[in-house]
């Protein structure tokens, strides 16, 4: 028989032969692919070959990142070169730590505690990225078959993130101060919520000018969910605009061109031009990238459901769009101060409406005790 268990992917088949139990599960997640599988154990069965039965090991862990993961990465990020060096990095850490030498059934939460606390004179973020990859590989053995069983794999705490928002006061000096082209890029992420990658990239082909508004779509990114169609707000569109009519209108090419060797504005540019507008600003040190957090943070104040946002960030999940809005005091001021006046309305309201009722009561026993006497 074959069956899927409740929340799970796979089908299991389940049978006997020769009295013996034969009960495994497969990587099929329909009843057909699982029905072959059966016949193809019950085949082999038959012509004697019990070791299809016996579990094959695992491989190590040094050896599954050496033979099967860098390559599958390699492949895999060849357009997303800061992911695939961020993936290397992690597999030569790995692959240099005791991690190395142990199955990959052998590795549970307790080792990569043990990695971080080895490590611990790394910061938390480089350590986290060791065991991100860990993470990833025991993921794809899993997937392929190699694993039986996922372990939790536990990241450590203190890591940096990125809850600098800035405020219109900052926004409109950096902004001031900041050289071309990473100004118009600065921009766009502030009134889109884009990524600075997804604006590096932009094509003409991908942007479409109206007259009094447009259109950006993005077809590539992280997940299916970075594929997006974004509105340009008026500061957007004029930026956009007047680099289109500089450019001479094209109608295909880099939005951004360069001499780097991708041939469009890129992050190391960008992040040295980012430093000369924070110099001149003189604007508390903030991350690019927290631009992205200050727009989608905007977006949030301004009354944006916790779905919309995220389709707009182009994540997958809103828990993620969760580390990307960060309340600010004069904003949760602001939603207290809506509560109180709406209750103060409603109480005001009923005391009024209590106050007129009594009144007219004490008028109309007044009049009837006249009246009796």
């Amino acid at each position: 028989m074959i069956y899927k268990p409740k929340r799970r992917r796979y089908y299991v088949i389940k049978f006997k032969w020769a009295g013996r139990l034969v009960h495994r599960r497969t990587r099929a997640r329909d009843a057909k692919t699982a029905r072959s599988i059966e016949a193809k154990i019950r085949t082999e069965l038959a012509q004697g070959n019990w070791g299809i039965l016996e579990a094959k090991p695992a491989p190590t862990l040094s050896d599954f990142l050496r033979k099967d993961f860098l390559p599958f990465t390699e492949s895999q990020f060849q357009t997303k070169p800061k992911t695939l060096s961020y993936y290397v990095y992690g597999a030569k850490s790995l692959a240099a730590s005791d991690l190395a030498r142990l199955r990959l059934d052998e590795i549970t939460d307790q080792h990569a505690a043990a990695y971080a606390a080895r490590h611990s004179n790394l910061s938390p973020s480089t350590i986290n990225c060791g065991l991100r990859t860990l993470r990833r590989a025991l993921s794809l053995a899993y997937q392929w078959g190699k694993l039986d069983r996922l372990s939790k794999i536990t990241l450590a705490k203190g890591e940096r993130q990125r809850e600098r928002v800035l405020t219109d006061e900052e926004v409109s000096r950096y902004l001031e101060k900041c050289p071309q082209p990473w100004r118009d890029v600065a921009t766009i992420m502030l009134g889109t919520g884009m990524r600075p990658s997804e604006v590096f990239s932009r094509r003409w082909e991908r942007i479409l000018l109206n007259g009094e508004g447009g259109l950006i779509q993005i077809v590539e990114g992280k997940s299916r969910a970075a594929r997006r169609v974004l509105p340009m707000v008026p500061e957007v569109y004029g930026v956009l605009k007047a680099r289109h009519e500089a450019q001479g209108r094209p109608t295909e090419g880099w939005a951004f061109p360069s001499t780097s060797a991708c041939g469009h504005f890129e992050g190391d540019s960008a992040k040295n031009q980012h430093a000369r507008a924070l110099k001149s600003s003189k604007v508390t040190p903030f991350e690019p990238y927290c631009l992205r957090h200050t727009a989608l943070t905007r977006l949030g104040e301004a009354g944006c459901d916790a779905f919309t946002l995220a389709r707009i960030a182009g994540h997958s999940s809103i828990l993620i769009t969760q580390r990307y809005c960060h309340p600010q005091a004069d904003a949760i001021e602001r939603a207290f101060s809506k509560i109180a006046a709406r209750e103060r309305v409603v109480t005001d309201g009923g005391h009024r409406a209590n106050s007129e009722t009594c009144e007219e009561e004490k008028r109309q026993t007044t009049n009837l005790s006249r009246r009796k006497g």
